[in-house]
């Protein structure tokens, strides 16, 4: 007999996530795809159940998140958009832990897997690097079943907001990407997404595992 999976996924409207979403609602292995939204999408389909929430409050939709067997954090900001360290720190920090401290508390979870990012090292001088690693740490301590860290280079893809920074940025990349190191070359959200999907499906259930973007351009295929 096939058990389907449950997935839940934060951070659904970002650019892996929402290749992400597409992924699992097309696939035939997951029965159900729920997403924490903090606005409905407009996205209909018969396998997606949406929840609208207050990140600042997690705890509310925990019945949810404790139903998922795969729960994936694709949640992530800029300080620009953010507004201030703080709040960066928040979204990028302090909700992905949370997240990972309900999935605790879910016998059903098998896998919780996240995206930070290239370079992530809690001991960074620089502030979204360190505030990448310090999640990372403070996930690994928290001993979840199963931990998957994604560490892509630079994302390319159509993003809902202007990221101007991001835009210059990806020109360059794809002017220089024959003579970029593999681990470096920017890299798509839908190659992202497709990695995390089978490492989800496809990976042992035990244990931590970090995935640098050279390994996620392999994976993604």
């Amino acid at each position: 007999m096939i058990h389907l999976k449950k997935a839940l996924i934060a951070g659904a409207t970002g650019l892996v996530g929402s290749q992400l979403l597409h992924e699992l609602l097309q696939h035939p292995e997951y029965e159900r795809v729920t997403v924490l939204v903090r606005r409905p999408l407009t996205l209909q389909h018969p396998k997606l159940h949406q929840i609208t929430v207050n990140f600042d409050d997690l705890a509310t939709s925990a019945a949810d998140i404790q139903e998922a067997h795969h729960i994936y954090c694709c949640l992530g900001t800029t300080i620009k958009q953010a507004g201030s360290q703080d709040a960066f720190r928040k979204v990028d920090y302090s909700y992905p832990l949370e997240l990972a401290k309900l999935a605790t508390q879910n016998e059903h979870a098998e896998k919780f897997l996240i995206i930070t990012a290239m370079g992530s090292n809690p001991r960074s001088k620089v502030f979204y690097n360190r505030v990448k690693g310090e999640v990372e740490r403070d996930l690994q301590a928290l001993h979840l079943p199963s931990l998957h860290i994604f560490r892509p280079s630079l994302l390319l893809g159509d993003r809902p907001e202007f990221r101007l920074g991001e835009r210059i940025g990806t020109v360059f990349a794809k002017a220089l990407t024959f003579a970029t190191p593999k681990k470096y070359r920017a890299i798509q959200g839908r190659t992202v997404a497709r990695a995390m999907l089978r490492i989800a499906l496809e990976a042992p259930s035990q244990g931590t595992r970090v995935y640098e973007s050279d390994q996620l351009q392999t994976l993604g295929r």
